[in-house]
């Protein structure tokens, strides 16, 4: 609980202070491995987790397929929290390289102990050019899971299990559905 609230301290700092808007992002970030549109494409066929930061505006008018999103200026610090298992593979993108979001994002996520953080710097915009898998946002359920469909998928149609909460104890891990 600690290192959640120091998280979010951390959070209304950077926000104060205005580190976390409109600015070129940094090209690497320490502890984090930079990759690009390519590396990103061999991670999501490897099923990485996937997290977008961006406000839920941008969310909801597309993302990556299968990405789950935390919202930096909210959801986000909820992956400090210790419940959450530190080795499984993390890519954090935001909109391009023209936003330090995924940045910072990143910095958070390695100083919370995950072992596999991948920042995607180029990011959704790079992934959309290259005309890699998307969806857009049908349902958004709560903070930490959201439930997307690819574009081409009928309406309609959830991609949760029925019973997938079960399998984690009670506790869903960030992305899967309640």
């Amino acid at each position: 609980m600690h290192a959640f609230i120091r998280g979010l301290l951390a959070m209304a700092a950077l926000v104060a202070a205005g580190v976390v808007s409109a600015a070129e992002a940094p090209h690497a970030v320490t502890g984090a491995r930079t990759v690009n549109v390519w590396q990103a494409q061999a991670l999501h066929q490897h099923e990485a987790l996937f997290i977008d930061v961006r406000s839920p505006q941008y969310w909801r008018m597309g993302h990556i397929a299968g990405a789950v999103h935390l919202d930096l200026r909210g959801p986000f610090v909820a992956l400090a929290q210790q419940q959450w298992p530190r080795d499984v593979p993390i890519v954090l993108y935001g909109d391009s390289e023209l936003s330090s979001l995924s940045a910072l994002a990143s910095r958070l996520a390695v100083r919370w102990g995950y072992q596999e953080v991948y920042y995607f710097r180029e990011g959704f915009f790079a992934w959309q050019l290259m005309d890699l898998p998307q969806a857009q946002a049908r349902l958004e359920l709560d903070g930490l899971s959201a439930s997307v469909q690819p574009l081409s998928a009928p309406v309609g149609q959830v991609g949760c299990a029925p019973h997938a909460s079960r399998s984690h104890g009670g506790h869903n891990p960030p992305g899967t559905c309640p």
